[in-house]
Parts: structure tokens; C-alpha cells; sequence
């Protein structure tokens, strides 16, 4: 291939995978969003999967950890980093730099998303743009975004509701999980709604009070009960939202729906509980994991159409 021209790049940096697409190539790089580092030169030993291997089995002088909380950057230098070994595995640099387009949250504050401009052009982007995380969701999930009418989009992370899970099992079990662990239970038994039919996991940890490797037996029926609070909280903010919305867009939003994008919209169940508490009919997205790059790389292929609602 050829790199006389600039690649424009796309880059979903999730709390928990990063994804990358390069336009003209689509998705081309789909990674776990965490950073093994030395602790004595601060050095970056590995990223992704290599990094995500070390999670909770580093030596002492390793620390393996997520740079990203709340989809918002919690270590910048690390974040850095990352940026460059995404785009070195993508190929990005040519006899041009890329221009590069990352997705925030809503709600980040402007010293936040300076934080993400800079740690993209710092990575080696010719320019950077931002794209606020609901939106790209919007246009990944195909809502008419350009209609003068109203659409509700719901994009859930599942951090939350896996260190949820992590707290339950340590206060029930008096055992110590990681944040794997905690996915893999929420995955395999979660359910949002209660289940008829009991499943069981065996989940294995070390316990908080020996310090000694222990294995439990783990029921959906818990998993359900520890899921309680954060998915509550989810539902909280969903009615407080479509409390504030003009009577107009309601109607709208009463007629299209909740579109749920996100990884913890594929929680069993959850379609149906916010159906339940909301009223509003709620469905999952195709690909909701997906769904946030897919429109990040619409995005930065129409940038003359979409140059208003990005940040530069």
C-alpha cells in the first residue's frame, strides 16, 4: 500500500477495549485498553492483549492498569503512549502524518478534552479532531441524526457494573477478584431482570482474609443482586434525562425508542428492565460494541458534514 497520502484514522478509546478504524480499510485493530508500565524508568512494556495478560500478575516492579475511567483519561503519559503503539500497529504514519479522530463522553470538561487533543497530536497526528461519544454512537447505530427530530441514544460502559460485581463477591465470599473476572461472571450469569432458572459459575480468586488462592460457586440469582445499584443508578439518569426533554421530542422519543449502544447493552435482560421503568420501548443497537467506531469513522470520512458537532 501506499503512503504518499495521509491516512485519516478513527480511535474508540474505551474504558475497557480500544478499537481503530482506518478509512478505506475499515476496523483494522480491536484491543484490551490497558498499559503494562515499569515502575523503576516508567517505561511502556506492552499494550492490549500482551498488557491484559499481566492484569493482577505483574512482579512488583510491573504495574498493569487501565489508563482510561469513565471512558476520560486518568493517565496521560500512558494514554500517550497507547495512542502511538495503535497507531504504529495500524500503519498510520506515511510521508504524511494522520489526521486523527477520538471519541469523548459528553460530559468531559475542556481541560479533558485538551488533555485528549494533546495526547493525539503528541502521538504524531497531523491534525485531531474529537467527537463527542453519543453522537458517534448515533451515527454508528444509523439514527437520523440530521432530522429535525427527536432520538434518544443510551451508550453504557460496563465498568461500574463489573466492579459492582467485584465488591459483592469480596463482602459475600471474603474473596478477591479482578476486573477480568468480573466481566467474564457479568457475560456468562448476569442478568438485568431476575432468571426462573438458577445458573451457577465457579469463580476462582484469592481469599481477602488467608491471602490464599479459593474457589466459590457463584449464582446468577447473586450476580443479579449485585448488579442492582449501578444498573438502578443507569435507569436513574435515564428518567431524570427524559424529565428535562421538551414535550415535543418525548413524543418522538415514545415513538423511535431507546437505541442502547455500548458493551453493557448486551447485559441479558436490560432491554426489557428499561422498557419496564421507563415506559419507553428500548432496543439493542446491531453491533452495539461497535457501533461508537463505526460512526467515529463515518465521522472522519465526512468531516465537511459532520465539521459542526466536532471539536477541533
Amino acid at each position: 500500500m501506499s503512503f504518499s497520502f495521509s491516512k485519516k484514522v478513527g480511535i474508540d478509546l474505551g474504558t475497557a477495549n480500544s478499537l481503530v478504524y482506518v478509512v478505506g480499510e475499515g476496523i483494522v485493530l480491536e484491543e484490551p485498553t490497558v498499559v503494562a508500565v515499569s515502575l523503576t524508568d516508567g517505561k511502556v512494556l506492552a499494550v492490549g492483549h500482551e498488557a491484559q495478560k499481566m492484569l493482577g500478575r505483574t512482579p512488583g516492579n510491573i504495574r498493569a492498569s487501565k489508563p482510561m475511567r469513565d471512558g476520560v483519561i486518568a493517565d496521560y503519559a500512558v494514554t500517550e503512549a497507547m495512542l502511538k503503539y495503535f497507531m504504529r500497529k495500524v500503519r498510520a504514519y506515511g510521508l504524511l502524518r494522520p489526521e486523527v479522530m477520538i471519541c469523548v463522553p459528553a460530559g468531559v470538561t475542556q481541560v479533558e478534552r485538551r488533555a485528549v487533543l494533546g495526547a493525539a497530536m503528541e502521538a504524531g497526528a497531523r491534525n485531531a479532531y474529537l467527537i463527542e461519544e453519543p453522537l458517534a454512537a448515533a451515527i454508528g447505530a444509523g439514527v437520523p441524526i440530521a432530522e429535525a427530530s427527536g432520538n434518544m441514544i443510551l451508550d453504557v460502559a460496563g465498568n461500574r457494573v463489573d466492579e459492582a460485581i467485584s465488591k459483592y463477591v469480596r463482602r459475600k465470599h471474603n474473596l478477591v477478584i479482578g476486573e477480568t473476572t468480573a466481566e467474564s461472571i457479568k457475560v456468562k450469569i448476569g442478568s438485568a431482570i431476575g432468571v426462573s432458572k438458577e445458573e451457577m459459575m465457579e469463580v476462582t480468586g484469592r481469599d481477602s482474609i488467608a491471602g490464599l488462592p479459593k474457589q466459590v460457586q457463584l449464582s446468577s440469582h447473586e450476580v443479579f443482586e449485585a448488579m442492582r445499584e449501578p444498573l438502578g443508578k443507569i435507569i436513574q439518569m435515564l428518567k431524570a434525562v427524559m424529565e428535562e426533554v421538551p414535550p415535543e421530542l418525548s413524543s418522538d422519543i415514545i415513538d423511535k425508542g431507546i437505541v442502547m449502544s455500548g458493551g453493557t447493552a448486551l447485559l441479558k435482560g436490560f432491554d426489557r428492565l428499561i422498557t419496564l421503568e421507563t415506559g419507553v420501548p428500548a432496543f439493542v443497537a446491531e453491533d452495539p460494541l461497535r457501533c461508537v467506531i463505526k460512526g467515529i469513522g463515518i465521522a472522519i470520512e465526512n468531516l465537511d458534514i459532520y465539521e459542526r458537532s466536532i471539536k477541533r
